[in-house]
């Protein structure tokens, strides 16, 4: 395996986003990022006809829109994450030890992410299925308002890990697909008209310990099983409707 490490330090984002494509057509396998800080864009011109792979590692925090339009590489961050990750993300891994800010997973039609902690607003807007992709966000703590915004397919699953309650409001406003698993209670205030609360049902139940099972995997320094949280007091939220906006329309 091809490792090489860069010193991101005092770089500029297009300088370090360009040594890391060229890395990519060099062959590189996996690439370290030393010193990050706030440098935007990371894992978005990395896109291929050869569907060339990186795993790339990131020490520091980094900054928005980090795997932008990602096109099937992993990527790890070692510390938090700005606002936009996964931004219209069309398949890959990103796994975020830390927390992540705003609008994570904004228009994402594939792949997953992994935030070991919490999530700021708008998290899952415009949340999307395109042909056989499914997304899917798996978040260890909570987020705050317009959780599930106009979403419209994929997999939201919120963990309150630490005993943390959900205190974000107008929830799922807008949602017209997909489904958001949220381990905790909520009161009807707290989400938007367009969804309602149901029960779990079996596919639901391999739908969590498998994204679960995965979370864990990825987090060891957590200390938890996935049967010591699996099942416990989670809800289902789904759309009421899937044209929720139909009688604003003349056709």
């Amino acid at each position: 395996m091809s490792i090489v490490e860069i010193d991101a330090i005092k770089m500029a984002t297009k300088d370090l986003n360009g040594q890391i494509r060229d890395l990519m057509y060099a062959g590189s396998d996996k690439v370290l990022i030393k010193n990050v800080c706030g440098q935007r864009y990371i894992g978005t011109r990395l896109y291929s006809h050869e569907r060339r792979k990186l795993d790339i590692e990131i020490f520091g925090t980094a900054g928005n829109d980090l795997g932008a339009f990602l096109f099937g590489h992993r990527l790890r961050v070692h510390g938090n994450a700005q606002d936009g990750v996964g931004n219209t993300m069309d398949d890959g891994e990103i796994i975020i030890e830390g927390r992540a800010g705003d609008v994570l997973g904004m228009s994402m039609r594939g792949g997953i992410i992994f935030v070991r902690d919490d999530v700021g607003y708008r998290t899952g807007l415009h949340m999307k299925e395109y042909l056989d992709k499914r997304p899917v966000v798996v978040i260890g703590g909570t987020s705050q308002d317009f959780l599930g915004e106009y979403m419209a397919g994929g997999i939201i699953i919120l963990l309150g890990l630490g005993g943390k309650t959900h205190k974000a409001n107008f929830i799922g406003t807008g949602m017209h697909g997909g489904v958001i698993y949220l381990r905790g209670n909520l009161t009807q205030e707290q989400l938007g008209k367009e969804v309602e609360i149901l029960k779990l049902d079996n596919n639901d139940k391999e739908v969590l310990d498998r994204y679960i099972s995965q979370f864990f995997e990825h987090f060891p320094e957590l200390k938890l099983e996935k049967d010591q949280i699996l099942y416990n007091d989670f809800i289902k939220l789904v759309p009421k409707s899937s044209r929720p906006y139909e009688k604003l329309y003349a056709y």
